[in-house]
């Protein structure tokens, strides 16, 4: 729950109906998105985290990085993680990705790292794709495959093994 309150069913059902509408917004409509957004984040509680979330979100899906930055920590800030474990590791992971975008790929590994031990869920992948992108950023190819590989190894019909050998091998050292 978030500062002020929970979040009531009907408020999360329009802030998903907003986002499953987000691609039928021509481009030069990207403005409009962000407003349907901020006024689903003006109905939230004073304080809570899910109103930086949503917006960060829109700023950040509406090819402005730069400015879904300081709303996604601002949510993070807030206690995201409370509110949302779930909500709280998406926002690593696209601040991660924004952090990337505008040139400071070594905070976005910084921030993604932890979570490679983190519990768990559907959001595995998604770690290790954007931390991948982040290590490839600064250079670091070989390690960045590797992640990408073993990532990848769970979903491929046959050679599950070999793969996640090939990927450890990347980054083990040659002996």
């Amino acid at each position: 729950m978030c500062e002020g309150g929970p979040v009531n069913q009907d408020w999360e059902d329009r802030v998903t109906a907003a986002w499953a509408a987000f691609d039928d917004y021509p481009e030069d409509a990207a403005a409009d998105f962000r407003a349907v957004i901020d006024a689903l984040a003006a109905e939230l509680p004073e304080g809570s985290p899910l109103g930086p979330f949503e917006r960060a979100c829109a700023w950040d899906s509406t090819g402005h990085s730069d400015r879904a930055v300081t709303l996604y920590r601002e949510a993070l800030a807030r206690g995201l993680d409370e509110a949302s474990r779930y909500k709280g590791r998406r926002t690593r992971i696209q601040l991660a990705s924004s952090l990337r975008n505008t040139g400071r790929a070594d905070q976005g590994a910084e921030l993604l790292i932890p979570e490679l031990d983190a519990p768990s869920d559907e959001l595995d992948d998604a770690v290790r794709a954007c931390l991948a992108l982040c290590l490839s950023s600064l250079g670091r190819d070989r390690e960045a495959l590797s992640l990408a590989l073993g990532a990848l190894a769970p979903h491929l019909p046959r050679y599950q093994r070999s793969m996640a050998a090939y990927a450890r091998a990347l980054t083990e050292p040659e002996g």
